[in-house]
């Protein structure tokens, strides 16, 4: 059986599930967003085998047979009210360790195993990574310091420098942004957070590759005419959306990468230079494919799927 870490919202995952459904393979959609105020936890050792007993709004839901587990899209715990706001950190606390121990303890081959997701989500790690197995990685500098900042995009020349958050989120989402000569006087507010900078990349396409494995879709993304040119989410609508081919090389360090990582499933950023070289920017280890597979019809749903099963076969 495969454990979906997920919820209900996530189309992701409901579109996974319907394939697994669609192929009569066993499932269970976890939503830790539920817990503790719609489902209990139990574990039991010491007494026969382990047991894990999750109920989830009175429902129990049988995670023995799990031998495989996709860890897509855990929500965070849902507290009860009325949780004094001193006690809710030290409660939230315990149920993190509760449920994030009972992941290890089901021995799941994971889509990506939890701890390993979270760290190749840092991207200091994943640069310095890339560099290790030779991927070309633009010049960078990550840095709260404003005199380092100020030098790096002095070397880069006017217009040679982009600058990026770490995360984006719902309220605080930042597109990338070339660094302009106005906004040198602002370089000191990077004292307040590390900002990272680096070498504008000047491409042809940004390339998408999400990787299932040992399979890898690769997409060219080229921005409308007059469009923001710096980053393609701006106008998802106006870009267009070509499958590609990669160098064999190319194909060869991004799967090295991913082994490095320690992670099977990832959504790969490049940039393709006018000379057809492809630069690696970042991989996300939660990254969505939907907006690709919608325009291109590459069957990425269905190979997340058919790698799921096949792990779970394999065990």
């Amino acid at each position: 059986m495969i454990v979906v870490v997920s919820h209900q919202e996530d189309d992701h995952a409901i579109g996974v599930l319907a394939a697994l459904g669609a192929r009569r393979h066993p499932f269970a959609l976890v939503d830790t967003g539920l817990f503790p105020t719609r489902s209990t936890l139990t574990q039991r050792f010491g007494d026969g085998p382990s047991r894990f007993e999750l109920v989830v709004d009175g429902a129990p839901v049988d995670l023995a047979p799990a031998r495989v587990g996709w860890w897509r899209r855990p929500r965070p715990f849902t507290l009860h009210d009325g949780i004094a706001p001193d006690v809710a950190a030290f409660t939230y606390t315990e149920c993190n360790e509760a449920v994030a121990g009972l992941w290890g303890a089901l021995d799941l081959t994971w889509v990506n195993s939890p701890p390993l997701d979270e760290m190749a989500h840092h991207k200091p790690y994943q640069l310095a990574v890339a560099a290790e197995v030779g991927l070309p990685i633009p010049r960078t500098v990550i840095t709260n310091d404003p005199d380092a900042a100020a030098a790096f995009g002095a070397s880069n020349g006017p217009g040679g420098t982009i600058y990026k958050t770490f995360l984006a989120t719902e309220e605080h989402w930042r597109e990338t942004r070339i660094l302009r000569p106005d906004e040198l006087v602002l370089l000191d507010r990077v004292r307040l957070a590390p900002v990272i900078f680096q070498e504008f990349v000047p491409a042809v396409a940004d390339i998408r590759v999400t990787v299932l494995g040992d399979r890898l879709f690769a997409t060219a993304v080229t921005t409308a005419p007059g469009s923001y040119a710096f980053d393609y989410r701006m106008d998802l609508g106006g870009a267009s959306f070509t499958p590609t081919e990669l160098a064999p090389e190319m194909g060869a360090k991004l799967l090295a990468l991913m082994r490095r990582l320690g992670i099977v499933y990832g959504a790969i950023d490049l940039r393709r230079t006018p000379d057809d070289g492809d630069v690696f920017l970042e991989v996300n280890p939660a990254g969505e494919w939907r907006f690709v597979e919608d325009r291109t019809g590459q069957p990425i749903t269905q190979a997340m799927a058919d790698l799921l099963i096949a792990l779970d076969k394999e065990r």
